[in-house]
């Protein structure tokens, strides 16, 4: 017999969603109408892109977008360029949208997009042309009052300009307000690069002043150092003069007890590429780093990294989700019985989708905000979000992620109710 083989991340990913969903439809009693509308996306679009390459020759790229429920408003979801990318992680990803936008008590949906590439070995002109082509694909099937895209995994506001453009050529006049993510100059947001990480750190202080527990000198170890990870670090010491003691990105894992400065590790990254081989740290696995006994850990990397095979094994008194899905159900309910409190990918990560939404409502009024605004408004939607799952928690005595997928699924379900759809 075959061994059997591991599923991969985007399959677990989307069993994932689906599990979380169905616990909340249990405690909730949700109608079974309702809950079969929410467990499928309403629509899917793949295409097939046809790019050519620096080299003369032409290559075939395979795309998607999903649209999971638009009955809060039109959906709203990043990019993703990824050699393994997936239909299943995107579809996982466009229902967490749906859940997010809800928590936070925005007027969206939620959407996905992907496409199977490795931008890392591409150039910057085979990158535009594949944005292009990609948008083209997608023609009328998104739009500011249709589906909104933004940044994800490997793309950036550049990209999020070629699309732009492109779309505004296909129908002849400016529609910046297709994307979100753009460049200040094409009708972008302040405050709009480090928003995920600054909704997580407003949150975690939260979470600290719920607990009791003083921050300042705390230390914390982030797992993933891209934008997400490495903003976190600089806010979590700006913000709540915190320590961080260990970090990781794709290459491997430093610690020094005595804390890295953002700043020095920032430059060693663009000197080297990577943070590992950082002066004075010592190099540990990723294991070591999930189990350090830290006040916060921030996983902002890979899905199902913290599982019920280590989850005995952690000892953070706070898990801060910037990644998306990081923590299994299994691991979770471990997680809830040792009293670790954990802050939920979706509300602790939700930072950009709000200030995403800010972007729109920019776009669409022609008015832009200062970044001390934006700031402004983004703690209050976050501090709102916040106290909603934790009472939703409290009321129903469930951990914080079930309390907020109550609070999501509830609200997505009375906007479906009102529309007639069951």
């Amino acid at each position: 017999m075959k061994p059997r083989r591991a599923p991969q991340s985007g399959q677990i990913s989307y069993n994932t969603s689906q599990q979380q969903l169905n616990e909340v439809v249990a405690i909730i009693k949700l109608d079974p109408s309702a809950h079969e509308l929410l467990r499928h996306p309403l629509r899917e679009l793949h295409v097939t892109l046809s790019v050519k390459m620096d080299n003369g020759s032409t290559k075939i790229f395979q795309g998607f977008r999903v649209q999971h429920n638009d009955s809060r408003g039109p959906n709203k979801g990043g990019i993703r360029f990824h050699p393994d990318e997936t239909i299943d992680t995107v579809r996982a990803l466009a229902s967490w949208m749906t859940w997010k936008t809800a928590v936070m008590d925005i007027p969206l949906g939620g959407g996905k997009g992907g496409v199977i590439c490795d931008p890392k070995a591409m150039s910057t002109g085979e990158l535009e042309r594949l944005s292009r082509a990609y948008v083209r694909q997608l023609g009328d099937f998104i739009g500011p009052e249709k589906d909104i895209p933004a940044p994800d995994v490997y793309t950036t506001p550049q990209i999020m300009a070629w699309i732009a453009d492109e779309y505004s050529i296909m129908h002849g006049k400016n529609k910046f307000g297709v994307i979100t993510g753009k460049p200040l100059s094409l009708g972008g947001s302040a405050g709009r690069t480090d928003a995920t990480a600054r909704g997580g750190i407003y949150c975690v202080r939260l979470a600290a002043a719920t607990l009791g527990l003083n921050l300042e000198g705390a230390e914390a170890a982030i797992q993933g150092y891209g934008n997400v990870g490495s903003y976190a670090h600089k806010l979590a010491v700006e913000l709540l003069g915190m320590k961080v003691i260990a970090i990781s990105d794709s290459n491997g894992s430093i610690y020094n007890p005595e804390g890295f400065l953002y700043e020095g590790v920032m430059a060693h990254k663009k000197n080297t590429g990577s943070i590992t081989g950082f002066p004075g740290a010592a190099a540990i696995s990723n294991k070591e780093l999930l189990e350090l006994d830290v006040a916060v850990l921030f996983p902002a990397a890979l899905d199902s990294v913290i599982t019920e095979t280590n989850a005995m094994d952690i000892k953070a008194k706070i898990i801060a989700e910037l990644a998306n899905g990081p923590t299994t159900p299994e691991a979770d309910t471990i997680l809830y019985k040792k009293g670790v409190y954990i802050i939920p990918d979706l509300l602790c990560n939700a930072g950009g989708v709000t200030v995403s939404y800010f972007e729109m409502v920019q776009n669409a009024y022609g008015n832009y905000w200062e970044e001390e605004e934006v700031q402004q408004r983004l703690e209050k939607k976050m501090k709102t979000a916040f106290l909603a799952v934790l009472r939703t928690g409290q009321n129903h005595k469930v951990h914080n992620r079930l309390a907020a997928y109550i609070v999501a699924v509830e609200r997505v379900a009375e906007a479906m109710k009102l529309r007639g759809w069951y």
